[in-house]
């Protein structure tokens, strides 16, 4: 039986009241302290006028104000629309004025960017947070002393509030309305690679199921004993859902407010981590870390790589390195995960795992994936010819068109081909932009590779890679990277160019926007 998500957090606080719940910068906080802490918060929301189902931005990166803000907002019956720290003005306004979002809750170093937007938008009141607010006062004053603490203007107005003095302003509990797990408690605005960012709603129901599947696969790590590193941010869907594994659970998180690999390791080999997820280029950094032999991370037991296509080299550096495997899982933002791999299988290479028992799956006549389940999302907020092109009716069940290519063999094991809108038509061939990148980054030389088609009257499309190198290494051609793939690849996949580049597009989340590239390569071939 479903609950609301603050019932499933509150329950699992009070059977671990003494359990150490979040890390942070060295500071920990138990379960019970955490519950406190939203017990608080919550009641101060609904006195500067928050009301149940009002949208609310939580423009912070991974801390302990993210936590207690996610659930204390699902205590009201309001929305959280988290968002990514380093959004700028334009991004802000545009999602505000999408989801029509009243209330925001940001860092004091990002309160500039609101409060030039305000008058544009829906906002009427606006939550400021220092990152080290949650932190002993000794440190905070360390921490101000060496100047190792960044802290931005907030200007001093009526609708302009200090998270501090509301988590101490309200000592009650504050009492919630009933909340059916069928209502909306969060919505996760995509990537936006193929146009503007489309908001994805998530009831409560649909935010615990994705959960509890992702703590199912870590199953030789018994509830409350796993210590897992929040390797992704919190704003985004396979981060959200990896950190509520954890919470939800009993289980120890680790956050750290940015990527910083030295501090990664460091948290990894002094906690002693079980679990590890990230996207993988933070992998392949750590592989490439010039550092990485100075730190002791054997506790690590279960490492798992999402968000994007997982490199087969990289997962073979991984295991012969740490001697643990990289496990691929496969989902989207609209569908939460697909497939996963349980812990201790032995999955095929390349693959992400098996089909999650709660999503059904079919095959359109293109051979595109399309996904189901009882609680995930059915619309994109907003947008109604998104959702109409996007989530389709058959036989009496909506289905998400995920726009992926995949495989599966006898065994029931999945392997990602590619997006439909990714594969390149090579004189008739059909041929995966990912499969290609794949093989140019196990190049030693090869940092980052995108691929994509441009057009050709003769051949349909050939073959362009854009390529960043290592910054150590100096020689290495395109005749190179030719011939590195023509070892490895049939000979129609090899690509036909390779252009260097310093640096190459990604979206907010990270990911590389083969859709700017396509785009660059269309208007340079018009102007020719």
């Amino acid at each position: 039986m479903f609950k609301d998500i603050f019932s499933i957090f509150s329950e699992a606080c009070k059977k671990n009241p003494k359990k150490i719940a979040i890390v942070y910068i060295g500071s920990e906080w138990t379960y019970s302290e955490l519950l406190e802490l939203v017990k608080r918060f919550s009641p101060s929301l609904s006195k500067i006028g928050v009301k149940k189902g009002e949208r609310v931005l939580i423009y912070l990166p991974n801390s302990p104000q993210w936590i207690i803000s996610w659930f204390s907002i699902a205590k009201l019956g309001s929305i959280s629309v988290p968002i990514s720290p380093i959004y700028t003005p334009s991004d802000i306004e545009y999602i505000a004025k999408d989801c029509m979002a009243e209330t925001v809750i940001c860092l004091d170093t990002n309160f500039r960017y609101i409060y030039q937007i305000m008058e544009r938008t829906p906002i009427k009141r606006v939550i400021v947070t220092n990152i080290a607010d949650m932190l002993p006062f000794w440190k905070r004053i360390i921490g101000i002393l060496i100047d190792r603490i960044p802290r931005g203007r907030v200007a001093k107005e009526r609708n302009i509030f200090w998270f501090k003095e509301l988590l101490d302003d309200s000592k009650e509990e504050g009492i919630g309305e009933s909340i059916d797990p069928k209502e909306l408690v969060a919505i996760f605005y995509t990537g936006g690679t193929t146009g503007l960012p489309k908001g994805v709603p998530y009831c409560h129901a649909f935010i615990y199921e994705v959960a509890y599947w992702q703590r199912r696969l870590r199953r030789y790590i018994p509830e409350g004993e796993d210590i897992i590193v929040q390797g992704s941010p919190l704003f985004h869907s396979f981060g959200m859902a990896m950190g509520m594994s954890s919470i939800f659970f009993g289980d120890k998180m680790l956050l750290l407010p940015r990527v910083n690999l030295d501090a990664l390791f460091a948290h990894i080999e002094r906690y002693k981590a079980k679990s590890f997820f990230g996207v993988p280029a933070l992998f392949k950094m750590i592989l490439d870390h010039e550092r990485i032999d100075f730190y002791d991370l054997s506790s690590l037991k279960y490492c798992c790589s999402g968000g994007d296509a997982l490199p087969v080299e990289t997962a073979r550096r991984w295991k012969e390195k740490f001697h643990v495997p990289l496990y691929q899982g496969y989902g989207s933002t609209e569908t939460g995960g697909i497939s996963g791999v349980m812990m201790g299988e032995d999955p095929p290479e390349g693959s992400c795992g098996k089909v999650l028992p709660y999503q059904q799956i079919r095959f359109n006549e293109e051979g595109e994936l399309l996904v189901s389940s009882e609680n995930m999302p059915k619309y994109y907020w907003n947008k109604p010819e998104e959702t109409k092109r996007c989530f389709i009716e058959i036989d009496g069940r909506i289905w998400y068109r995920t726009g992926d290519i995949v495989r599966i063999d006898k065994d029931g094991w999945v392997f990602f081909v590619d997006r439909t809108s990714d594969i390149i038509k090579h004189k008739g061939y059909r041929v995966s932009c990912s499969e290609i990148e794949s093989v140019l980054q196990s190049h030693p030389a090869v940092l980052l590779a995108c691929v994509v088609g441009i057009s050709d009257k003769d051949v349909g499309e050939k073959i362009k890679a854009f390529v960043v190198l290592r910054e150590d290494v100096k020689g290495v051609s395109a005749y190179d990277l030719i011939k590195w793939c023509k070892e490895r690849l049939t000979y129609y996949k090899v690509p036909h160019i390779i252009e260097f580049r310093d640096m190459l597009p990604r979206s907010k989340v990270g990911k590389l926007l083969r859709k700017e590239l396509r785009d660059w390569e269309r208007k340079r071939l018009s102007n020719t």
